[in-house]
């Protein structure tokens, strides 16, 4: 959980110093070998590695040992380091207070009532009580966890509305922050075009057309400056937002247009579904609907490699692990977890659930936290290699199973709601920064049913 360095007061050793504590790593250390030795693997592996030397030859170094001597892992330590501020080194796992908190079943819903607005498709915390999130029905909603108010941001209009003014309108799919969070991009009114607003006071500052000829169905950030999105037409586009339009003073205040830096077909692709920026390997992730990953240069923006698939069944949703090893591709049963280097796969998490289907995934630490088709939250722990255990009842694993939400009436609904069970589909969440809330939010899973659902968890 913590660990701090500890220097001696008086005498040569600090007070952490006990050498009870080698003979207790070193029991721990042959426990785990001995748990792997008799280990027996689900199938046949294809690579066998085999240890060096002897089991005496496979203790740690001494210097680990020294060092381990002089490292405190009680977190009272860390909270008198803190408070004191003195130069000790000191590190706490950010992850554990999400972990702690799911194992332990903290979690408790509030239901959100969200009124007559259709599905909700993408969300994103703003600051530690605003949460945005886009729609089905186009509208661009911000959350206020505090006083529970909703407020919509008016979209932005680009300069073709007129031409495409009769077009449905498929949704805003994606909101995203930039690494610094001072701009926040998201689907204009046309939902061909992107629109980019200014934090934290989200007047609108740019509206990027002359690209994309379909919906745009994810976005992600480069950097603090550059812009990628990805659409319905199997286009990439590259967007620019310079210090000029964002420093431009008009005595009436309006957005700009932009154009796209560049705009390049995605080759082998059907449809662009969702987009991950690889911080660690410089790589724009695109996933398209015809069950293909390609891999673009973020640097110089050009299209790499592309991979199939093993399945080529709803393929819709895509997270990156935050060190950047572990892409992880929602599908119609099961997650599958790709290594980036070789995009090779490492394993598919099934959904334990017949016909779940795997609409929103993201990344915490090591606990990948998916959201499926039948109303539910399930938690895959990348180091167990399996889904997160309930510290209350160890015989079952972590699930949050969200509310019903809201599905408005219509005929064919209301005639069979006697026979079906109806559970929304929760088609994104997100962590606040600290990862001890989560927002969730979906709606009715067929196309044809218009509803709501969303929920804080706390």
């Amino acid at each position: 959980m913590s660990q701090t360095k500890i220097g001696p007061i008086y005498g040569t050793r600090p007070p952490c110093s006990h050498p009870s504590r080698i003979q207790e790593r070193r029991n721990k250390a042959k426990a785990l070998k001995l748990l792997e030795q008799n280990r027996k693997p689900e199938k046949p592996e294809d690579f066998i590695t085999y240890e060096d030397g002897d089991s005496e030859s496979d203790e740690e170094p001494e210097f680990v040992l020294n060092q381990a001597m002089y490292t405190s892992y009680n977190f009272v330590d860390y909270i008198k380091h803190r408070e004191m501020q003195t130069a000790r080194q000191s590190s706490v796992v950010k992850e554990y207070g999400n972990r702690h908190i799911l194992s332990h079943e903290m979690f408790k819903e509030t239901p959100i009532n969200l009124g007559h607005i259709n599905k909700v498709f993408c969300s994103q915390w703003l600051s530690d009580r605003q949460v945005v999130f886009g729609t089905k029905c186009n509208k661009l909603m911000v959350y206020d966890v505090q006083t529970h108010k909703l407020d919509q941001i008016p979209s932005l209009v680009s300069g073709r509305e007129a031409t495409n003014f009769n077009e449905q309108p498929c949704g805003i799919h994606s909101v995203q922050l930039n690494p610094s969070k001072t701009l926040l991009a998201t689907g204009a009114r046309n939902t061909s075009d992107i629109a980019v607003y200014r934090m934290p006071t989200l007047d609108p500052v740019c509206v990027g057309e002359n690209a994309h000829k379909d919906w745009v169905f994810d976005m992600c950030w480069l950097d603090d400056e550059f812009l990628v999105s990805g659409s319905r037409d199997t286009k990439l586009a590259l967007w620019r937002i310079t210090e000029d339009i964002l420093e431009a003073k008009d005595e009436v205040p309006m957005h700009k247009s932009i154009s796209p830096e560049s705009l390049k077909d995605c080759r082998n692709a059907q449809k662009i579904r969702a987009l991950s920026f690889n911080k660690s390997y410089r790589e724009i992730a695109a996933l398209s609907l015809n069950g293909y990953i390609h891999i673009w240069d973020a640097e110089t923006f050009r299209q790499k490699l592309s991979r199939k698939l093993p399945s080529s069944q709803e393929n819709v949703c895509m997270a990156v692990q935050e060190m950047g090893s572990v892409y992880a591709i929602g599908c119609r049963s099961y997650t599958l977890l790709l290594d980036c280097r070789t995009l090779q796969a490492i394993k598919k998490v099934s959904s334990r659930y017949s016909g779940c289907g795997i609409r929103s995934a993201t990344f915490q630490g090591d606990i990948l936290t998916v959201g499926t088709g039948l109303g539910m939250l399930m938690f895959y722990d990348l180091k167990a290699g399996k889904y997160l255990d309930s510290s209350i009842n160890s015989s079952r694993t972590v699930i949050l199973k969200g509310s019903k939400g809201y599905v408005f009436p219509d005929e064919e609904f209301m005639d069979n709601i006697q026979n079906i069970k109806y559970v929304p589909a929760i088609y994104t969440h997100c962590y606040d920064s600290t990862g001890t809330r989560l927002f969730t939010a979906g709606g009715p899973l067929p196309a044809t049913l218009t509803g709501n659902y969303a929920g804080l968890w706390q």
